[in-house]
């Protein structure tokens, strides 16, 4: 996995002897092994533990793992050993009863070679072996001693620049997949490789590239959608769904043969449950396996997993990159328990689900004026049902309807909100609800008052908070202070807990096109200030004085944008003073 692991990096360089596994009888080494399932969920399994692949296997319900990993003991052999542990060969007393076991429960494994360790250590097979046909044998050599039809490659960090290693890696590939043709038996190769939010960076492109020009057919491309360390603002659901995006465009790219079917079918996604290795700014929430999990189902990819069986309990809250557990309130084997669904859903009738969203999502009016917007909803997954649509948060002077106030998924209703003269100016969020038998999906419209305060004209009101929250709209928790403060006799304060990171906002239309800068003091751990919507730009801090934070951004073609501040999961509140757009 990802360079960011130091408890990772120790046991493996460390290379822990592999205990209690004996010396059973080796899994099959016939030709006719089951392929998996065609949509897979196959978490990675931290091989150098001394635990049983196997019992793990059971206890957690995922009845198929990858095994990590398989290396070279020093730099320049050729011969393969799990974790570069010469007590642990590839031979039936490393793992083979275990393995054995968990095919009889109807479940495999999948051995991955490389990780950050090897990869940063010479020892990646195709990095350290020179002769072609040697990392070939050592690859036969796992799929004739375990039985198994997938192998993983995990290549990164200095494996994703040797140049030499990544040509002979895919020469071998497609050797060894010549030789699994001719003896009739079934060997798939997947490339795990780091990600950015909108696909695979040049380094890993190159990688699949360097495949497609030595014809090694590459089966799927999980990408590890954590670990970004770009110090943005992460929603990690949506930033997995957009780096996979990217990576199908990018696959379309080097296979224009290929369906967007069979593009999505080569795409794999592997998570890592609660805080990651660059701490709480990215933390995948249970909220966000539920999403992931849905929308995996639902666009029909091949592989989903996750960094690694081991940390799926809660037992360390607060604690980034642990290698046992994961960081947030949770409870044991939830992440494997949201997963589970996953293995041979596409080849069977997904759950019924469903999206809502509003066209256009934001207006602004004088107070007397009246504003509209198209409530669309769609299936997302399965049969249409119907759905029951609601608006809330419209303040005093504002009346919000929807017509017609029920519709079955794939049709439309029209929100339309009427002011009086007395509505006060500013930006409100009115949160349109669609409710059925599976469950409820939201959408915003944001609805900006005109008014000599200048809400629609640009200016952010009440950035100091001197006057209470209005127009701000908080999470639970979110109010205002008066101490610390930067300035005048109030500030706000952002309630940041285990579940929430306290969000407040407010929307705002300016010149569409237009270049601003949004400033504001913030005081706290992980203190975000940024603008959402028409502009995508955000900073953080962590001080436990006052900070200045000064964000750029650029409108779109509406103006629309809504300015944020927020504090981090379980990492306290945040206090914000003296916010303003210029």
């Amino acid at each position: 996995m990802r360079p960011r692991t130091p408890l990772r990096a120790i046991l493996a360089a460390t290379a822990i002897t592999l205990a209690g596994f004996g010396l059973a009888t080796v899994t099959t080494t016939s030709a006719d092994a089951a392929p998996l399932p065609t949509h897979v969920f196959a978490p990675y399994f931290e091989a150098w533990t001394g635990e049983d692949p196997a019992v793990l296997s059971q206890q957690s319900g995922a009845k198929y793992l990858t095994m990590a990993f398989i290396q070279a003991n020093t730099k320049g052999s050729c011969t393969p050993y799990w974790n570069g542990d010469t007590g642990s060969p590839i031979a039936s007393s490393s793992f083979g009863a275990s393995i054995s076991s968990m095919k009889a429960a109807g479940g495999d494994v999948i051995p991955s070679f490389g990780g950050y360790t090897a990869d940063n250590t010479g020892t990646e097979i195709a990095d350290s072996c020179t002769d072609v046909s040697q990392i070939a044998a050592a690859y036969e050599k796992v799929i004739t001693t375990y039985g198994i039809t997938r192998i993983d490659l995990d290549i990164e960090d200095n494996s994703l620049h040797n140049t030499g290693g990544i040509d002979r890696r895919n020469k071998a590939v497609k050797q060894v997949e010549d030789w699994a043709a001719s003896t009739g038996r079934t060997v798939q190769f997947s490339y795990t490789l780091p990600t950015t939010t909108s696909g695979l960076g040049s380094d890993g492109l190159a990688v699949l590239q360097n495949a497609v020009s030595n014809n090694a057919r590459i089966d799927v491309v999980n990408i590890m959608t954590f670990d970004y360390y770009d110090n943005a603002s992460h929603q990690m659901a949506t930033d997995t769904q957009t780096a996979a995006t990217g990576l199908h465009g990018q696959l379309g790219s080097l296979y224009p043969g290929k369906s967007s079917t069979a593009l999505w079918n080569m795409v794999g996604v592997t998570e890592m449950p609660g805080i990651d290795d660059f701490g709480p700014a990215e933390t995948f929430t249970t909220a966000d396996a539920t999403t992931v999990e849905r929308w995996a189902a639902s666009t029909g990819i091949n592989t989903l997993s996750f960094w690694a069986l081991q940390r799926d309990n809660g037992g360390c809250p607060g604690t980034g990159g642990a290698g046992n557990c994961s960081g947030i309130a949770q409870d044991t084997w939830f992440f494997s328990h949201t997963f589970e669904a996953f293995t041979g859903g596409g080849g069977g009738t997904p759950s019924n689900d469903f999206s809502v969203s509003t066209s256009p999502s934001s207006a602004a009016v004088s107070p007397g004026g009246t504003a509209s917007a198209t409530v669309n909803t769609a299936v997302s997954s399965g049969s249409a049902q119907t759905i029951a649509l609601t608006a809330a948060g419209a303040p005093s002077g504002v009346t919000a309807s929807l017509s017609p106030a029920s519709v079955t998924a794939g049709g439309s209703s029209t929100l339309k909100l009427t002011t009086t003269s007395a509505v006060a100016p500013g930006s409100y969020p009115i949160t349109v609800t669609g409710k059925a038998s599976s469950g409820s999906h939201t959408a915003t419209f944001t609805l900006t008052v005109n008014g000599s305060g200048g809400g629609g004209g640009g200016s952010l009101l009440n950035g100091g908070f001197e006057s209470g929250l209005s127009p701000w709209t908080c999470q639970p928790g979110g109010t205002t202070v008066t101490t610390p403060v930067h300035s005048g006799g109030h500030a706000l304060v952002v309630a940041a807990t285990s579940s929430q990171t306290g969000e407040c906002d407010q929307a705002l239309t300016l010149q569409p096109n237009h270049a601003y800068t949004l400033t504001g003091w913030l005081q706290g751990s992980y203190a975000y200030l940024g603008v959402s919507g028409g502009a995508n730009a955000s900073t953080w801090t962590s001080s436990t004085g006052w900070t200045k934070l000064t964000v750029p951004f650029t409108t779109g073609s509406s103006g629309a944008v809504t300015v944020y501040t927020h504090g981090w999961y379980a990492q306290g509140n945040v206090h914000a003073d003296d916010l303003s757009v210029s």
